[in-house]
């Protein structure tokens, strides 16, 4: 197997877990597996950078001297809001010679300064998703997952995200177990899929100003499988179905319907995780009605079946000891 070069952009500004958290799977992956990786950090002029946290990082050296990457890794933090002009023209010229161009947070930014994401589907942290989209139009912006696979170029959402997606290219190229042991030892429980949201139904929306809304909204969390159309909902607000749409949305930032497909999949994922509930039950339980509509909500969201979510989320049994 070829050993592969994941080579890793730093800049003043950058945030030291998109830099970490990634590096650590690889080099995991590369203990577990020697020869399967070789891992390279470079800055334009090989000096160390300085992070958001105030950490100091030193490279490997420069971008110039770097080798060539199977693997080109660029993270994010406030040192890309204004990049250097030098780092952009600089991925603009060996971005397209890498087999794999990944991003993590906002270093989806400076691949896409780069032209790199034009005519690309992408995705970056929520809270700059506007920004990118506004600033590149050129680029389909994706707010809602923790990462976006186009082709040969993978982004990714805040933080943690980067790990998901690290643990997912290691999985294309060594296997699933491999992967799972990895994330596993970095108390990783489960590999995320990458169609799953950036956040919770109740983080996506705002919280409604007007006291009948905010009880209807707890209301659709803590029973989720009861009558949720517009019109029973209406009914518990004591407003018109056409007025409590409209004053729903206004306030909360997405419509009812949609609020409500989020908090039936959000609590139909925690049962097929934390519970040995069957699929029917589960599927009851959170309002489907019946596990062929549970399994088309999981697919048309998640890409993926419940039951194939359980499998890769459910933790393994503890070991028994005699």
């Amino acid at each position: 197997m070829a050993q592969r070069t994941v080579l890793v952009v730093l800049f003043d500004g950058v945030q030291s877990l998109d830099v970490t958290g990634p590096v650590e799977v690889f080099a995991g992956a590369e203990q577990h597996t020697p020869g399967t990786y070789r891992l390279c950090t470079a800055s334009l002029d090989g000096a160390p950078v300085r992070t958001t946290s105030g950490l100091t990082v030193v490279p490997d050296g420069a971008l110039a001297d770097a080798p060539r990457p199977h693997t080109l890794l660029v993270p994010g933090g406030q040192g890309t809001r204004r990049p250097d002009a030098r780092l952009t023209e600089w991925l603009r010229r060996h971005g397209p010679r890498a087999e794999r161009l990944v991003s993590v947070c906002t270093g989806a930014g400076l691949l896409a300064g780069a032209g790199l994401l034009d005519g690309r589907r992408a995705t970056t942290h929520w809270a700059y998703c506007d920004t990118l989209a506004r600033n590149h139009p050129a680029v389909e912006v994706d707010p809602d997952p923790i990462y976006v696979r186009d082709g040969r170029v993978a982004t990714s959402a805040g933080v943690t995200s980067g790990i998901d997606l690290a643990l997912a290219l290691v999985e294309e190229d060594l296997g699933r177990e491999t992967a799972l042991t990895i994330a596993r030892h970095l108390v990783v429980f489960l590999r995320r899929p990458g169609n799953q949201a950036q956040f919770s139904a109740q983080l996506a929306a705002q919280t409604a100003q007007r006291e009948p809304l905010r009880e209807v909204q707890q209301w659709i969390t803590e029973h989720p499988g009861a009558d949720l159309t517009v019109e029973a909902l209406a009914a518990r607000a004591a407003l018109s179905p056409r007025h409590f749409a409209r004053a729903f949305h206004t306030e909360t930032g997405m419509t009812p319907g949609r609020y409500v497909d989020r908090v039936r999949l959000e609590h139909a994922r925690r049962l097929l995780e934390d519970t040995t509930d069957g699929v029917e039950e589960i599927s009851r339980a959170s309002g489907y009605g019946t596990p062929e509509a549970m399994r088309r909500a999981f697919v048309r969201t998640l890409g993926v079946s419940p039951a194939e979510y359980r499998r890769r989320f459910r933790p393994a049994p503890a070991p028994t000891h005699a």
